[in-house]
């Protein structure tokens, strides 16, 4: 990290500045009031309102109260960092696989400095499991992947560590880490001699008193570490000795499957440990970014300016769009100029900032994003549920239609409630109390009938056909036939319309909320009495802003989805 030094000349201040906001936003869990962000920061008031003023507008955060919250599209950041280090995605399936078949907790990580990074998590549901998140750093000491990578260490990199451990004995600059874990600085040069004789090492306890864990290195094709896959597991299940018998084999295999996948032809390492592999595509144009997510930064930047003038820092959203347009590691100024429609000069002022801030890294002519661009918000945004993810939208989508707006997911043959924003003010239409976990029957329901549709053809039949179709109310469908009919038109027109048929005088609009894939994994809905007008009206009035909120959830559903899960509740 350079930004304890004095920026370079060419530096961009506004960029500078607001990245320290997002930081410190990230560091309070994604959530700060803009008070304590003027006292965390030093800034003015008057800056810190049009840092948060730039970063709502394109779409990096939002204002609810007096409170400044980051938003999924953050993590179109992280994303980059992801691609570009070709690490994740490749490598991401493996390390699940091995989860799944030793029903341990495995997590892929990288050299960050003097500490690791973690870029992929496998966790398994326990009471005692790892607690970290994707985009977390840990101080290399602690723990087992520490020791692998500092096997490979320069003077310089021992010099960084020693500075650090002098100014920080109790790492207080790592807030993941558990109160206690500084004793393993006292055994981490034995354990890095291990470990390099080994070519394995183990943690016995050093992060969290019962967590116990093996690390193993993947190296590239000239033997560089590119990074460390590690098991982790519960002193109930495992000692060390334990662990390494039952582990180590299928770990090394796993491990030996990583080295093939990143040798295989366009598979690309991005090796934080050594060069960028390659400086272009085999066409000769640059290397490829990612135009979606720079689309929508630009485009948002552009009209944000025209609206908001003086309140809109398009210096720091220019410098958002760069960080935001690697896909690869090893990308020439000219790239990413192409790839963000800037201007060369402009590219080059904010790679200097950012190079500065050690969010980007620079060898030669080419430019590669660094692992603690994953400090943006990344850590504290990874873990969002679909339903945390909704619920700022559905609020929205009621300021609209003045009727509640409610999320479901399919529960066997019902629909449960994940999400629901009543009226304002609360107007009870309902002789039940909705509440998050709340069951209906799918039959009856605009939910369940949206879900039903998303099923394959012969799953959405096999539940039909055991469905217990009791009559709710009199407008109730109960012929299984006629049922079909509905959800089969239901799938054609990506909508359903159910008129008191749970309730007498309910009425209901919902769609479906798809994921990356196209996968129907929920479904969001209006509803309103019956009284209040016609279905055509429900039609006309309620579709185009639930559409919209759907639309709006699936954007951040994507970003937040790309390379970590996104839980249904």
């Amino acid at each position: 990290m350079t930004g304890e030094t004095v920026p370079p000349p060419e530096a961009v201040g506004p960029l500078i500045r607001g990245l320290a906001v997002v930081d410190r936003l990230s560091v309070a869990g994604g959530r700060r009031s803009v008070g304590d962000l003027v006292r965390d920061t030093g800034l003015a008031r008057s800056t810190v309102d049009r840092i948060l003023s730039t970063l709502a507008r394109v779409g990096y955060a939002r204002l609810d109260g007096r409170d400044a919250v980051l938003t999924p599209a953050l993590m179109e950041l992280g994303n980059a960092y992801l691609a570009a280090s070709g690490l994740a995605g490749p490598l991401g399936p493996l390390a699940d696989r091995l989860a799944e078949e030793l029903d341990e907790s495995v997590s892929l990580a990288v050299p960050d400095r003097d500490g690791v990074r973690f870029v992929h998590q496998a966790t398994r549901r326990r009471a005692m499991s790892v607690a970290f998140r994707i985009g977390d750093r840990l101080p290399a000491e602690c723990g087992a992947v520490g020791a692998l990578f500092a096997a490979d260490w320069s003077v310089d990199d021992w010099r960084l560590w020693r500075r650090r451990r002098e100014a920080d004995p109790g790492n207080a600059a790592f807030p993941v880490v558990p109160r206690g874990a500084e004793r393993a600085a006292a055994s981490f040069e034995e354990r890095i001699t291990r470990a390099r004789r080994d070519g394995w090492s183990l943690d016995d306890q050093l992060i969290e008193p019962g967590l116990v864990a093996v690390a193993v290195p993947v190296r590239d094709g000239a033997g560089h570490q590119v990074c460390v896959v590690s098991v982790v597991s519960h002193t109930s299940r495992h000692d060390v000795g334990s662990l390494l018998e039952a582990v180590l084999p299928r770990l090394r295999a796993t491990v030996a499957a990583m080295e093939g996948t990143l040798a295989s032809p366009g598979t690309s390492s991005g090796s934080p440990a050594g060069a960028p592999e390659s400086a272009g595509t085999a066409s000769g144009r640059p290397a490829a970014v990612r135009p979606a997510a720079v689309a929508s930064v630009s485009d948002r930047a552009r009209t944000s300016k025209r609206e908001l003038g003086s309140e809109f820092v398009e210096s720091l959203a220019r410098g958002l769009r760069v960080l935001a347009a690697f896909e690869e590691a090893g990308v020439p100024l000219s790239g990413l100029a192409e790839a963000t429609g800037l201007a060369r000069a402009t590219v080059r002022r904010s790679l200097l900032t950012l190079v500065h801030l050690g969010y980007v890294a620079v060898e030669g002519s080419l430019f590669r994003p660094a692992p603690r661009v994953l400090d943006l918000g990344f850590a504290c945004l990874s873990r969002l549920t679909l339903p945390q993810i909704a619920r700022p939208h559905l609020s929205w989508l009621v300021e609209r239609v003045h009727d509640s707006a409610s999320m479901a997911v399919l529960a066997g043959d019902d629909i449960q409630y994940v999400a629901r924003v009543p009226a304002v003010p609360a107007v009870r239409i309902m002789s039940v109390d909705i509440t998050p976990g709340t069951r209906f029957p799918a039959y009856a329901t605009s939910m369940g009938r949206v879900l039903l549709a998303g099923l394959p053809p012969a799953g959405r039949a096999a539940s039909l056909a055991r469905a217990d179709l009791r009559r709710l109310t009199r407008h109730t469908v109960t012929s299984a036939e006629r049922l079909a009919t509905l959800v089969d038109q239901v799938a054609r027109d990506g909508y359903a319309l159910v008129d008191q048929e749970l309730e007498e005088g309910l009425r209901s609009v919902a769609v479906p909320v798809r994921d990356r894939g196209g996968e129907v994994v929920a479904a969001v809905s209006v509803s309103m009495h019956a009284g209040r007008g016609t279905t055509g009206q429900a039609r006309e009035n309620v579709l185009p802003p639930l559409r919209e909120a759907a639309a709006r959830i699936e954007d951040d559903l994507h970003v937040a989805g790309r390379f970590t899960r996104i839980p249904a509740g």
